[in-house]
């Protein structure tokens, strides 16, 4: 009877963990966004993401100008930089992506807000600058790599990614993403960047 009720009270433990870990994915301690890696060839990773809430700001100036300033203002807000003066976890990874095709210095950028946030329950922000919206079910197709990334790097990433999409018969005609999961302080070789096209 013991080791009968012993098994048990272990079995529903392993069984609260897995809920546990099917509610949130974490990448060093960070939440990041839920998917599922349907398709693995090599370097590269078809994915299928739920929808997400998330923060945004349009930023205009160079690439890496555009995500050190997006950046900035999405942390304020989530470090009490809203009306309630409330704190939300940080998330990563930080996403940057094209804002218009006609203007090539403008960019959106993201950052993921925690499981448990609605539209309905988030913080107001202060700045009027960052708009709170719902990203939908998409697929993506992504390739990760390591090190302090270059523009050129991500340009051979995004020029990879379409190759790789065009050999395999996909259709990714929109304007690359670009995930950064690590600060400016982690070790260059230890650092997760990925590049990412949705799927049509």
């Amino acid at each position: 009877m013991i080791r009968t009720t012993h098994i048990a009270l272990m079995l529903g433990m392993m069984v609260a963990a897995v809920s546990v870990g099917a509610e949130a994915q974490l990448y060093r301690g960070y939440e990041t966004p839920s998917y599922e890696v349907t398709v693995k060839k090599g370097d590269f990773e078809r994915r299928s993401y739920a929808p997400q809430v998330v923060a945004e700001v349009y930023v205009q100036g160079d690439r890496e100008e555009a995500v050190s300033r997006g950046f900035r203002v999405l942390a304020d807000y989530i470090f009490g930089g809203n009306v309630d003066e409330a704190k939300v976890a940080m998330t990563t990874p930080v996403s940057q992506q094209a804002a218009d095709d006609d203007d090539a210095g403008l960019w959106v950028v993201r950052f993921g807000m925690p499981r448990g946030y609605t539209l309905e329950n988030l913080p107001k922000p202060q700045s009027a600058a960052i708009r709170l919206t719902e990203t939908p079910a998409e697929d993506q197709l992504v390739v990760q790599f390591t090190g302090r990334w270059s523009e050129a790097q991500l340009t051979q990433k995004e020029l990879e990614l379409r190759a790789f999409a065009a050999a395999h018969g996909l259709d990714a005609s929109g304007a690359p993403r670009f995930y950064f999961y690590d600060g400016p302080f982690t070790l260059p070789w230890t650092r997760r960047n990925e590049v990412a096209l949705v799927l049509n």
